[in-house]
Formats: C-alpha cells, structure tokens, sequence
C-alpha cells in the first residue's frame, strides 16, 4: 500500500501538484485537524481507520473538499456508502497517471467552486442550503446535539393577566444548523427524528423538574409517537407529566402512526395531556382532532397575523374558538405581536395567548408584559 502511495505521490508532483502523503488512516485524520486541502485522496483499505471513516473525519471538519476514494476490491455497500457520506468519486485499482492526474485535478477545480458557493450562501444568509452530502449533515447534527438548549415563551391569560404556562422551544448554537427548522430536516433527513426527539426531553425535563413552573407545553413530531422513550415510565419527562403538554404539530401527517388513539390513550395514562400545533397551517380535514382528541388546540401565527385587517380571517378564528368551546378544548393564539392582534383575538373569544408581544422567547423563564 505505501509502495501504491508512494506512485501517486511522485504522478502528482509531476503534474504540478503540492502533495502530502500519510500512510495510515489515524494519521491521516489527524494531519486534518490542522492543515486544509484542495482534495484528498485515500485507499478504502488503510491501516487503523479505512477510507470511509477517514471521510467522515474529514467532513467533521470541512464540508468542501473533495474526496476521491480508492479501492481495489469494491463492493456494493463500500460504493453506497463512498457515495453517502460524500465522496467526489469512487475509483478503482489499477488506475493510469493520466487518469489520476485528471480526477485530481477535476476535483481540486470542484473545491474552489463549493467554497465560492459557500461564500456566496454566507452572504446571502441561507443557510438551508449549506449542509452538504451526508457526512457533512451528520458532523452539522451531532455539533448541533452538544450545542442544544432550551428556550422558553409564555403563554398568557389576557382576563386575569397572569402566566399560566410554558412552551419549550428548541435552540442550538451550531451556525449551520442556526433554526429549529433546519435541525429539525436534517434530523428527517439522517432519520434521526428519535434521536433529536430524546435530547430535546431530557432537556427540557431537567429545566423544568426543579422549578415550580405548572405548565410547560413541549414539542413532538408525530415519528417521536413510535419512540419507546416517550413511552417509559422512568424517563425524566414521565416524572413530571402531570405538567407536560405534548404539542403535535400539523404539519406533518399522522398517517403513518399506528394504533394512534392507542399510544395516545397510553400517554395519558402516565399523566400527559395533548394539544394540535399548527392549527391552520398544517394538513387539512378532521383526521389529527379526532384520533388525537386533544385538550387543545393552538391556532398558527398564519392565522393571527394581521387579523385586525382581514375579515377572513376573523370569521375562521371566531368559529374555531366556538366549535373548540363547544367540545371543552382550550385555544391559545400564537404569534401575537400587536395590540390590534391581541385586542381583536379577544373580542372572538380567545383568551389565551403567545407572541413576542407579551414576551421573546428565552431562558430561563421570561416574564410576560401585558
């Protein structure tokens, strides 16, 4: 192997190229820790770390470079994965110059073009767009993990002007990963949901156990009702469910869950209630009140926003709030950021209420200005 290294070094320092050669994979990860490349080229088969781990490494730390790997002995799953996590190409044994030199070169022109993009992203600020192939995705998630934390926004009584519960909202410090919808489409896209549904729990539980906050309204995604976690009645978040409402949002179906009256009858057993997010602004039709029968129901910021000026809207809102009331299901307004919002929600009979109007989210548990 370090005699086949020790060729492509010389192919490539005679084309023009500045090269630097390491003879095994753990050695290789670590030289990437401090220096950067235009591309790298690596055998699959390596002493200590082999070709995809090493890619993997090296995407942990710069989503661009291009990444030839190697092999003379291919198999189906090394090339699913080599194409997976990232690889530029996936090349096999034995290779002429001219072709290394080709590829090499290729992929060094590729780089620059990625990192100009990136660039350009930046400036633009679209981060939806800078993720990457999936080794890329999975270094952004997992910095995403560690860096998570838990916000929090009141959700007021306008009658009686006081707090009377939480909603714990999802934040990381990860700058590729900067809102919660983006962690949440790389959580879908590394299927992962269960993964982010646990630490987001665990969180929140260990905030809110010590305090004596009433009511604190937490996020699912309806995947998180297949998670056995959810389920366990030693889990962190069971120990307080009493003072939990699981929030399940709209805006994905619910198709997909089976025996959902079920898992939902099993969780109110251990003491959760249930409330519909989204409201307007998800999917359409009866399916998610009737199989989750929910204690309530939070009308979506789509619906709010300037419901002082549409009539429309108004006319939707106020037979919510009556139908809603006629079944004992509490509405809360979210998105609230006017005095004409809030004065008009009231006079349709919307009590409760969430928005930057009455507070930002934040940590640990902001005050509501009335």
């Amino acid at each position: 192997m370090e005699a086949v290294a020790a060729v492509f070094e010389r192919v490539l320092r005679q084309a023009g190229f500045d090269v630097m050669r390491v003879d095994d994979g753990e050695r290789a990860a670590q030289v990437l820790l401090h220096e950067r490349f235009d591309a790298i080229v690596s055998d699959i088969g390596m002493p200590k770390m082999d070709g995809i781990a090493l890619l993997r490494c090296a995407r942990e730390l710069d989503l661009d470079v291009p990444i030839l790997l190697i092999t003379g002995a291919p198999t189906v799953d090394t090339a699913l994965k080599a194409v997976e996590y990232g690889a530029l190409r996936y090349l096999l044994k034995p290779i002429a110059p001219a072709e290394l030199i080709a590829q090499v070169d290729q992929a060094v022109r590729l780089g620059r073009m990625a990192r100009l993009k990136r660039e350009a992203l930046d400036l633009g600020g679209n981060s939806r767009m800078q993720l990457g192939d999936r080794a890329g995705l999975e270094a952004c998630f997992e910095r995403a993990l560690d860096q998570l934390w838990t916000a929090y926004q009141p959700i007021v009584c306008l009658s009686t002007r006081e707090v009377v519960a939480f909603e714990a909202l999802m934040r990381s410090n990860e700058p590729r990963l900067p809102n919660p919808g983006d962690i949440l489409s790389a959580a879908d896209r590394l299927d992962k949901l269960d993964v982010l549904g646990r630490c987001v729990r665990r969180h929140v539980s260990k905030s809110i156990a010590p305090t004596s906050v009433p009511l604190v309204f937490v996020n699912l995604h309806p995947q998180d009702l297949l998670d056995r976690d959810l389920f366990a009645e030693d889990s962190a978040l069971c120990r307080i469910a009493s003072r939990v409402v699981l929030e399940i949002t709209e805006r994905a179906s619910l198709d997909e869950i089976p025996d959902i009256k079920g898992r939902v009858a099993q969780l109110r057993s251990l003491g959760f209630r249930v409330a519909i997010d989204d409201v307007g602004a998800g999917y359409a039709g009866l399916n998610s009140i009737a199989q989750l029968e929910p204690e309530v129901m939070k009308i979506d910021m789509a619906l709010v926003r300037d419901i002082d000026r549409e009539p429309t809207k108004q006319k939707l809102v106020s037979a919510m709030t009556g139908l809603c009331r006629e079944m004992n299901v509490l509405v809360v307004a979210e998105g609230v950021e006017t005095p004409a919002e809030r004065d008009m929600l009231a006079t349709l009979g919307c009590d409760l209420m969430q928005g930057y109007l009455f507070a930002k989210p934040g940590r640990p548990f902001p005050e509501a200005v009335f």
